[in-house]
């Protein structure tokens, strides 16, 4: 989206210096309405992160992703391992509606609701500024030799930054493992609970890095979707851009002069004050057209409007914009690639919707037990199976029992014919199904049978009955 001929800065990332060592960004502290309307948002999703694997709903936690146990819930919906194609499913619509968000405003997410984004902005760099000062105090503080104001703003900062990895760990813990159980290790010591406790400081370690040193680096390096911009965004994409046909005009940039009329000149609105490449967290000149780098988090927007602002000249000379907007004047098209995502997402979901309305609390498998053909008990014929109940809900049932519909016959379970089932268990045993068999029309019948919790019927389930060939 740039005019210039100079593509040179494309070969380097803006963390990296030319000796290929780290080069730490201290970016100007941002304000402005669009910070302001970040910060609004940064903290409701912060609310609701923290929030969410300590809400219940029915007894489920709200989110959950207990890798180890395979056992998620999403908006309090438990998901088992026998419903992980909803899991997959809810996982794709996630995907796809990223991919549409992402074609149609460009890397929004990014700046606005990622998590890196925001507790990286919105609270390890605030108290940052508040320590360290601005972008001034901060590059002279990390040049300034080890005395001991250097020193004591380097612990209190550090100390800090580890209390919240600390807090966020915590919270990461407790949608891998759940609440409970984080509360259970808090309740019981780091002895009890070691290998708990030995993940929690991974976690703060990992987070401690991340927010101390590695920084902006996690996405331009480590996350994937900073390189999905590539293949997705189009000219008619929405994004923080700079215009460059106004900025520049026939003369280029340079330097403000109230002196000179710059419609007369040639010259462009941009008078090169470099505050938004100063103001930019992943250290970018945003005037050089889409970056790699750019997580369109407006507060170049923010500062050009204030310089534009202060030297007489229109706002809005980097705006949210698509390059179709800026070279041609077109206005924003809902394009045939965005209506497909949009068709595809749509299927998904319904799809997603539908299945989730299908889905039982409780799930049932008979089989017959392999290498066992039918027994002769008198005028009956008797077959085995093996069952497995799953739980799915956080109550007890206390008086489940198998019953044939749509077959006269009696089925005998191994044990209790009525059994407990303790709320998120599993029960599974043996048990035989015999059938009068002038009853039985084929060497084969397909039998349904319902799993009851007293007179309530609480799933069905279909096996296959073995008989003799002949019935004479």
């Amino acid at each position: 989206m740039s005019n210039l001929p100079d593509e040179a800065f494309r070969d380097t990332i803006g963390t990296i210096d030319e000796g290929g060592n780290r080069k730490f960004i201290f970016p100007k502290k941002p304000s402005g309405k669009f910070y302001d309307y970040r910060k609004i948002v940064s903290y409701i999703l912060l609310a609701i992160l923290v929030a969410n694997p300590f809400i219940k709903v029915n007894g489920n936690q709200f989110m959950m992703f207990n890798v180890m146990e395979r056992r998620f819930n999403i908006f309090g919906f438990p998901f088992w391992p026998q419903d992980f194609y909803l899991f997959v499913i809810s996982m794709l619509v996630g995907i796809v509606f990223i991919i549409l968000f992402t074609v149609v405003f460009g890397r929004i997410f990014c700046g606005w609701i990622c998590p890196q984004t925001i507790f990286l902005e919105m609270v390890f760099r605030r108290i940052e500024y508040w320590i360290d000062g601005d972008r001034g105090a901060q590059s002279r503080l990390a040049r300034q030799e080890w005395n001991a104001e250097k020193i004591r703003k380097r612990l209190i900062k550090w100390t800090i930054f580890f209390l919240i990895s600390f807090g966020i760990a915590n919270i990461f813990l407790a949608y891998l493992v759940g609440s409970d159980t984080l509360f259970l290790m808090v309740e019981q010591g780091p002895v009890l609970q070691a290998s708990n406790f030995i993940a929690l400081l991974i976690f703060t370690g990992v987070f401690y890095f991340v927010f101390v040193w590695f920084r902006e680096q996690v996405c331009i390096i480590a996350c994937p979707y900073g390189r999905l911009q590539g293949v997705l965004l189009d000219n008619k994409s929405i994004n923080v851009a700079y215009d460059f046909v106004r900025g520049e005009k026939e003369e280029g940039r340079a330097k403000f002069n109230k002196k000179e009329d710059r419609a007369l000149t040639g010259k462009g609105d941009c008078i090169d004050c470099h505050q938004c490449v100063h103001v930019c967290p992943m250290g970018i000149d945003i005037r050089n057209g889409t970056q790699l780098e750019c997580t369109n988090c407006t507060a170049c927007i923010d500062e050009c409007d204030t310089i534009m602002e202060t030297v007489g000249l229109p706002k809005g000379l980097i705006r949210y914009a698509s390059e179709d907007e800026i070279a041609k004047k077109e206005p924003f098209k809902f394009t045939a690639r965005m209506k497909g995502y949009t068709a595809v997402l749509f299927i998904l979901l319904s799809v997603f919707i539908g299945m989730v309305f299908l889905r039982t609390n409780v799930e049932a498998i008979i089989l017959r037990l392999p290498g066992q053909l039918f027994q002769h008990k008198g005028d009956k014929i008797s077959n085995v199976y093996t069952y497995k109940i799953v739980n799915k809900t956080m109550k007890d049932y206390n008086d489940i029992h198998f019953e044939l519909i749509d077959q006269k016959g009696q089925i005998k379970k191994v044990g209790n014919e009525h059994f407990k089932i303790k709320k998120e268990g599993i029960s599974q045993g043996t048990l035989f199904i015999e059938i009068d068999k002038v009853l039985l029309e084929s060497d084969k019948t397909k039998v349904e049978i319902g799993v009851y919790n007293g007179k309530e019927l609480l799933e069905k389930t279909a096996t296959n009955f073995l008989g003799p060939r002949s019935f004479n």
